[in-house]
């Protein structure tokens, strides 16, 4: 791993709680008084999240998940749908913050969905959700081949990393550098949850209905699972949620928050702060 990736981390409080057989891993930030909750992407783990953590922890308690599957934490039990995903990460957080806990919640892509679902089901504790990169609103997702690297070894898997780093999540092939691939590579090899059966369908928008938080909505211009129409994904949380912040991020592709990380970490600050001071959420 750089050396980028071994600082955050070691900086990090890790906490355990309880799912399936095993537990699921977190790990936090900051010392702020409010807390944000971030939900990383499918096949990844909390690294989506590195080039966020500095930015966010200094005005949030940041609190990142590996999903159930994903990352360090264990197989959520007979997952049949995405509430099975969410419900043992809702009861680690009533362990980690309490029965009055109130937080953000920021979930990328898959972590939009489980984020959607976990919002349904903690209704006033979130303060507020917002869907970065978000599928499963009910919407065509153009079609996406992606490699197979698991038959690859040294550089031939690296460069297939690369690829597909490419075709699905950085739109500026030279923002694909050591610490992308590294988070890549980790990622891939700790996925055993198959998360990509769960992108289709309207699984999100039927979520964030039942949700009782507010609506915020980031994506990247030419976000590859979005692409041609950003807007159409807007106009489906406006139509849940007519209060909708939106931030669309002109030339990033779907990971959004690493490709072009400072301008998303102001985004999102911003728009949270603007819930803060306009509902006191």
């Amino acid at each position: 791993m750089t050396a980028e990736i071994d600082d955050i981390e070691a900086r990090a409080q890790l906490s355990r709680t309880p799912c399936g057989d095993g537990d699921i891993v977190w790990r936090s930030w900051g010392s702020a008084p409010g807390t944000l909750v971030l939900m990383h992407g499918g096949s990844g783990s909390w690294r989506h999240w590195l080039r966020n953590i500095d930015a966010l922890s200094a005005q949030y308690r940041v609190l990142a998940a590996d999903i159930p599957g994903l990352g360090e934490s264990a197989m959520p039990p007979d997952a049949k749908d995405i509430y099975d995903v969410a419900r043992p990460l809702a009861a680690g957080l009533a362990s980690l913050l309490g029965p009055d806990r109130r937080y953000h919640l920021t979930g990328f892509s898959f972590g939009a969905n489980v984020g959607g679902h976990l919002a349904a089901l903690e209704g006033d504790h979130v303060r507020t959700v917002t869907v970065v990169g978000a599928a499963s609103l009910g919407l065509p997702r153009p079609p996406l081949e992606l490699l197979k690297v698991r038959d690859k070894q040294g550089a031939e898997r690296r460069a297939a990393n690369a690829e597909n780093l490419a075709r699905l999540m950085i739109r500026d092939r030279s923002k694909i550098d050591d610490t992308a691939l590294d988070i890549q590579e980790f990622n891939t090899q700790h996925a055993r949850f198959r998360s990509r059966g769960f992108a289709s369908g309207a699984s999100l928008k039927e979520a964030l209905e039942k949700a009782t938080a507010p609506i915020n909505g980031i994506w990247g211009e030419m976000d590859t699972v979005a692409w041609p129409d950003v807007q159409s994904r807007l106009d489906v949380l406006r139509a849940i949620d007519p209060t909708l912040l939106s931030y669309v991020v002109q030339g990033a592709g779907h990971w959004v928050s690493y490709e072009a990380a400072e301008e998303f970490n102001a985004a999102l600050l911003r728009i949270l702060a603007e819930r803060e001071a306009s509902t006191g959420r």
